[in-house]
């Protein structure tokens, strides 16, 4: 990963960690529930983001250098790879 998109991630995600510390003193404070679901909508919008551009990154980097490969289960390897996370992720979703 190149060392711009690194440090976009890294900022993204210590600006999700202080939403997340702001929602725990939110909740500790006895805060309207409606404005904590807000709250924790916004991290979950933000950790797509960042998961969007995690993505972007392993398609244009990653499985690209895997395709060019002249190794077949290293072009396997990577799209199983990917295959696993959509699977997962549509199991916890439950679907």
């Amino acid at each position: 990963m190149e060392a711009k998109r690194k440090k976009e991630l890294l900022n993204r995600l210590r600006s999700i960690e202080g939403h997340v510390r702001g929602i725990e003193k939110m909740l500790e404070q006895d805060a309207y529930c409606i404005d904590i679901l807000k709250q924790s909508k916004a991290v979950q919008k933000a950790l797509d983001k960042v998961d969007g551009l995690v993505l972007e990154n392993h398609l244009n980097n990653c499985l690209i250098e895997a395709i060019r490969s002249d190794q077949p289960q290293e072009r396997e390897r990577v799209i199983g790879e990917l295959l696993d996370v959509f699977e997962t992720s549509d199991k916890l979703q439950g679907r």
